[in-house]
């Protein structure tokens, strides 16, 4: 098999949210101690992503997705664990090192209406990464760029001189989608581009990603919560919860036959035309603080098909037959799953 474009070994993210002395304070035991509160954010998470295929990473909200998104351009450094793009390390580097990366990765964000500095025109938001990292070219040739993209996102042109403001909602992710194509990238992130939208303007933003995406033969990291749009647009699919990975497999494999309890769950909840009777497989307790983490599989707490070794073990991502990658100890003892 080829090498990867993109390579996530083991990546743990965890943030720091003690505060000050007075809040490290802990009185247990009748003791007075220090304790430090760590949200952890993304844990062992490990992938790969090839090159022209769409890798969509879903999962509740607060599951760690768009953390994972952040460390992966760099915005975030990860507590532990390797980054590689095209077999190359790349969380180890400085930001002068980075720089040539960077053209290769960027990223589309969630709110088309805080992405965009309003006090930048159009021109402006996108000559500046290529003055940036093409410091000699020249002016005719950046705005023939710009231009030229803008034509390919379905903005005119002529509005170049216009600012954010000027804009509606689905223009606005549609200059957001023209940076993020002005350096001509290998490899898109979009963090739930179009969650912020009309559904009557998301169909239009998917299919200009598709398209462009064909064009250009990109590959793209797609952070979403939304299934309709992950099953029209993905190549594989990664289930996440609690900051760790459930559950990786094709697309089509995935919604025909989830394996993971969590995978299931979330496909249950998908309203299906024709179905009278709702078929939702309705879990049990609340989702847990990433503060304080269960102990073995994260799920378990919710998980009706969860025994002693669920509670005390920490699952590892096997993979199967078919290539589904899945984290349960009851798939694995193939024990019967609700």
């Amino acid at each position: 098999m080829s090498t990867p474009v993109l390579a996530i070994d083991n990546i743990v993210k965890h943030f720091d949210i003690t505060g000050g002395f007075l809040d490290q304070i802990k009185f247990k035991n009748g003791k007075f101690k220090l304790e430090k509160t760590t949200v952890k954010a993304v844990n062992n998470v490990s992938l790969s992503i090839y090159k022209g295929e769409t890798l969509s990473v879903v999962g509740e909200s607060g599951c760690g997705k768009s953390t994972l998104a952040r460390v992966v351009l760099g915005l975030y450094a990860p507590s532990s664990g390797q980054i590689f793009y095209d077999g190359k390390r790349i969380d180890n580097l400085s930001h002068k090192q980075m720089l040539p990366f960077r053209k290769k990765m960027q990223m589309i964000f969630q709110d088309p209406y805080a992405s965009l500095n309003p006090r930048k025109t159009v021109q402006r938001t996108l000559e500046e990464p290529l003055r940036f990292h093409n410091p000699k070219m020249p002016s005719i040739e950046i705005n023939n760029k710009i231009t030229e993209v803008m034509e390919q996102v379905g903005v005119d042109p002529a509005w170049a001189k216009r600012f954010p403001h000027e804009f509606s909602g689905g223009q606005r992710q549609r200059i957001s989608i023209a940076r993020g194509l002005i350096l001509d990238p290998e490899l898109i992130v979009a963090d739930e581009p179009v969650s912020a939208l009309d559904v009557s303007i998301q169909a239009q933003i998917l299919n200009l990603l598709m398209d462009t995406g064909q064009k250009r033969g990109l590959t793209y990291l797609f952070i979403t919560h939304d299934l309709s749009v992950v099953q029209h647009i993905s190549t594989r699919v990664a289930v996440m919860y609690l900051g760790t990975l459930c559950e990786v497999a094709e697309s089509k494999t995935l919604f025909e036959n989830p394996r993971h309890p969590y995978t299931r769950a979330l496909l249950s909840a998908i309203p299906k035309v024709g179905e009278t009777v709702a078929k939702h497989i309705k879990l049990k307790g609340e989702v847990p603080t990433p503060v304080n983490l269960p102990s073995g599989c994260v799920f378990h707490e919710r998980c009706v098909s969860a025994n002693k070794r669920c509670k005390a073990e920490v699952p590892k991502l096997n993979t199967l037959e078919d290539g589904t990658q899945v984290a349960c100890h009851a798939v694995e003892e193939k024990r019967d799953i609700a």
